[in-house]
């Protein structure tokens, strides 16, 4: 059964793209007019039909053999070695990269959802390409003309990987505290810093897929400022080219694997610079501007983590769908024993269920295509005005993005395993390996408290990224056209008051925690995740709202889709029911600064 698995819905995934986003219309946008929806179907089918027939298969062997250390070295699960080029030729490493650097303007709209396929049948297998990719962006971006030569090509190419090497064992999150040193080396001929110090979870941070990694790591140039301010960033080769072209170890070693309780299949490791005083780092933009530079790759990094999410709660809710339609157990409420017993998707909890699933799964995706497309906006929309606006709502968004997919991606796996009964917790099943996976993804890329801070605290509080445009009230006018052109396709009317008395007291609350963060910024924040939550609820709502005005629109001009659209209408009927009216609860709670934990003393736990 779990081969035949489809990840996503293809019509659910062409509905978002098209018909409730619109992607179509980036073409008519200089940057990407040598494409069409035509280009964009093609490369959406090569990518899913890689996921499904060669992808998929190896998530099992890989989850159940994980990379480890052997020999001072990481060794990773051989498949990958036949996997890779497969997905370089797929071109996922610079589809979306501009055609100078050889990639194809593919928008990031489309090469994300590309991707989630890809995400959906392994995860750890995608990792090596979203860190790679990810990497090579921050050379093309900050990076001299030579460290592109040397570095970016390659990674763009497939030759060597990437990794983001930002963790200490020391800092954690707190990338103020970071301590790795990079030293000066006058008169170097390549402009090199001897680095020293440790990383860890490091994720790819060493294989035998490539003959090379590239460390993006940040690191203190000697006699650098204190705290943020004095942290740069760095190319560090895992073996560094030598005057001659060739390549010669760099003194990067790993110092041992963690085992995890997901991502099996990519390694997460402990990595060293320097044991031997020879560990050459490259520069990469000016000093002190490694945090900035950084965030491009994180912020980045955040909505794919949300792609992940999705995509872990995708497959484990069509796998779960599928058992349900074909598990035979239990009767019919009010018939007798000899009755025939019938699929489980006959009973109602098991529906209540799966329709949670299909919110939950269904709105996350359109959340984080939606986030990809402003992405695409911010760099090419016509007008600088357009662009700044866009911007400003994916600053917004970012932190949404990653979070709702991860936070109620997992309770949507956990479902998965629900449905399946005893058979869910098992390891002869998938939805256990998924629900594991699913739980690193509310900690990868800054943790839920991490993000709900950068929403609450930055992004609504102060302001956002300071273009002089806020967020939410650009939000509010997004949600009042989308309320608009609900009601002339004739949506609901509960339905559509429902999510304006939510979009009104969000407006209000965060108001009053603007006011109440110029009074004690610190109190303020005590109540983040519950706003975070609050927000996603709205956003996903506008999600769920523009899919029905879509549905209905389609349904008198698509009799043949019938079916899926209405499974739509009955999506957003029960997001609207049952979760929109939690946002009065949880604004109350916001708004009271309810300070039991905030109040509680070490000596009282």
């Amino acid at each position: 059964m779990a081969q035949g698995n489809p990840l996503f819905d293809d019509r659910d995934v062409r509905f978002v793209l098209y018909d409730v986003l619109g992607a179509e219309a980036l073409c008519e946008l200089p940057y990407f007019a040598e494409h069409s929806p035509q280009t964009f179907d093609l490369y959406l089918k090569a990518a899913r039909d890689l996921a499904r027939n060669e992808v998929f298969p190896t998530y099992k062997p890989m989850d159940e053999a994980a990379a480890h250390y052997q020999d001072g070295r990481v060794h990773t699960h051989p498949v990958m070695r036949e996997l890779w080029p497969k997905l370089v030729e797929l071109g996922v490493l610079n589809a979306a990269r501009p055609a100078e650097v050889g990639g194809q303007q593919v928008p990031l709209v489309i090469h994300s959802a590309a991707c989630a396929y890809l995400m959906a049948a392994n995860l750890s297998a995608f990792g090596y390409v979203m860190l790679t990719s990810g990497s090579a962006h921050l050379i093309e971006a900050f990076g001299s003309s030579e460290l592109k030569d040397k570095y970016m090509q390659r990674m763009y190419a497939g030759e060597w990987t990437g990794t983001m090497a930002l963790t200490e064992p020391q800092a954690g999150s707190s990338l103020a505290d970071v301590q790795t040193r990079a030293t000066v080396v006058p008169d170097s001929a390549d402009g090199h810093y001897l680095m020293s110090g440790s990383k860890v979870f490091i994720s790819g941070g060493d294989q035998t897929i490539t003959e090379n990694i590239v460390h993006l790591a940040l690191a203190r140039i000697d006699g650098a400022p204190a705290g943020i301010k004095g942290v740069s960033l760095f190319a560090v080769p895992k073996q560094r080219l030598a005057a001659d072209g060739a390549l010669v170890d760099n003194d990067v070693s790993a110092a041992g694997t963690f085992h995890k309780l997901g991502w099996r299949g990519i390694p997460s490791i402990a990595l060293s610079f320097g044991e031997r005083g020879a560990c050459h780092g490259y520069l990469v933009g000016e000093p002190h501007r490694g945090i900035p530079y950084m965030f491009q790759m994180m912020n980045e990094a955040r909505i794919n983590i949300g792609i992940h999410a999705v995509a872990t709660a995708s497959v484990a809710y069509r796998e779960a769908l599928e058992y349900a339609r074909t598990r035979p157990q239990g009767r019919s409420a009010g018939t007798g024993a000899t009755a025939p017993q019938v699929p489980i998707i006959a009973h109602a909890d098991v529906r209540r269920m799966l329709l949670r699933q299909k919110a939950i799964v269904e709105g996350g995706l359109s959340l984080v295509l939606q986030t990809a497309q402003y992405q695409d906006l911010s760099h090419h929309a016509a007008t600088p005005a357009a662009r700044e606006r866009a911007l400003a709502l994916l600053d917004l968004l970012t932190p949404i993005a990653k979070t709702f997919p991860a936070e109620k991606g997992f309770e949507s796996n956990t479902l998965a395993v629900q449905i399946h009964g005893g058979y869910g917790y098992t390891s002869e099943y998938l939805p256990e390996a998924w629900l594991r996976d699913q739980k690193l993804n509310s900690i990868h890329e800054g943790t839920t408290g991490i993000q709900s801070n950068d929403l609450l605290g930055r992004k609504v509080i102060k302001g956002g990224s300071g273009k002089g445009q806020d967020g939410i009230t650009l939000l509010r006018e997004e949600i009042t056209t989308a309320l608009a052109a609900a009601n002339v396709a004739g949506v609901d009317q509960l339905e559509c008051d429902a999510l304006h008395r939510a979009l009104d007291i969000v407006v209000d609350l965060s108001g009053h925690l603007r006011e109440a963060g110029a009074r004690d910024f610190e109190a303020a924040l005590r109540h983040a995740v519950d706003y975070m939550e609050l927000l996603s609820i709205v956003v996903i709502g506008w999600m769920w709202l523009r899919q029905a005005t879509a549905a209905k629109r389609a349904l008198a001009a698509r009799p043949g889709d019938e079916a899926f659209l209405r499974g739509k209408l009955a999506a957003t009927q029960y997001w609207f029911r049952t979760e929109l009216p939690r946002v009065a609860q949880l604004a109350a709670l916001c708004k009271s600064n309810e300070s039991s934990y905030a109040d509680m003393r070490d000596e009282q736990w």
